[in-house]
């Protein structure tokens, strides 16, 4: 099994994860426990699902862990829509993470068809 952190979904997506640490820290003190911190889990929720999933000894429980991976992604997504809406994210910022998101997601759908086809072997 190959190390998740060699994984580029990975790599990227653990990327994503500081930008969006460090694009929240301008959010208003009101939103720490709302938006923030749900912003926050939800892009963190992407690498740490690709790590956990890819030490499960079966594909069928990687499989799973990269499906949560990516409806958490889809999750940040809409949250940097909010957050772009509310003026509390920059449209520069929000573009470029958006823009990212697309990419992982694309590379999750690629890996969640290896690991499906690697399951049905």
């Amino acid at each position: 099994m190959q190390d998740y952190k060699d994984l580029k979904v990975w790599q990227r997506s653990h990327r994503l994860v500081l930008d969006l640490y460090r694009a929240t820290q301008t959010f208003p003190p009101v939103e720490r426990y709302g938006l923030t911190s749900q912003l926050r889990r939800a892009a963190l929720s992407v690498p740490t699902n690709i790590a956990e999933g890819s030490r499960r000894a079966a594909s069928r429980e990687y499989f799973h862990f990269l499906n949560v991976a990516a409806g958490s992604l889809s999750e940040a997504e809409y949250l940097v829509l909010v957050s772009r809406e509310l003026g509390y994210m920059g449209s520069d910022v929000a573009t470029r993470c958006l823009s990212e998101a697309a990419e992982i997601l694309k590379m999750l759908a690629a890996l969640r068809k290896r690991v499906r086809e690697a399951a049905s072997d």
